[in-house]
C-alpha cells in the first residue's frame, strides 16, 4: 500500500498511508501452523532470508 509520487523522480514511491488504511488492516489470520504445507513454506521463507542477509554482509565486508 505505497502510494506513488508524480513528482517526476523516475518512479519514486511515498511513504505508505498508513492513515488511510488503518481500517483496512485484518482483524486476523487463519493459518494453521500444523500443516506440513505450511512449516516447508516457513522453512523455504527462512532459508531465502538467511542467504539474503549473508549476501548483504558479504557486500558489506
Amino acid at each position: 500500500n505505497i502510494e506513488q509520487t508524480n513528482s517526476g523522480g523516475g518512479g519514486a514511491f511515498a511513504k505508505p498511508s498508513y492513515e488511510k488504511n488503518k481500517n483496512n488492516l485484518p482483524q486476523d489470520f487463519d493459518i494453521d501452523m500444523d500443516n506440513p504445507e505450511t512449516e516447508k513454506a516457513a522453512v523455504a521463507i527462512q532459508s531465502q532470508f538467511r542467504r539474503f542477509q549473508k549476501k548483504k554482509q558479504d557486500v558489506k565486508s
